[in-house]
């Protein structure tokens, strides 16, 4: 059985928990804004993704491409993707984990 003032600490952390999930909601629709860009071969293939990971452009410049050698431009696009995409996963962890930092939530 509780005693004086449980209930009330009990609404309080319900009270803090919804802020956070608004801030939370409001952080991850942020990040859907940023634009992250990822290169590679110097520039010449760039990779431009939203913080939700989303490809949003993609820029192939001309000397990039080399009939005979396909395999090259595919596997600078990969690097391009991957670079933005790890860009884009350290925005997310730097931007999340000021809510997550003190909680042990589970993601």
């Amino acid at each position: 059985m509780m005693r004086g003032g449980g209930m009330g600490n009990m609404q309080n952390m319900m009270k803090q928990m919804q802020k956070m999930q608004k801030k939370m909601a409001e952080a991850q629709e942020q990040l859907g804004e940023e634009k992250i860009e990822g290169s590679s071969g110097g520039g010449m293939v760039t990779v431009v993704i939203t913080g939700h990971k989303e490809v949003v452009d993609v820029q192939i410049k001309p000397e990039a491409v080399d009939p005979d050698d396909v395999e090259m431009l595919q596997d600078l696009v990969l690097a391009a993707v991957n670079d933005a995409l790890k860009k884009a996963e350290d925005l997310t962890n730097n931007t999340m984990g000021q809510f997550t930092k003190g909680l042990n939530l589970p993601f």
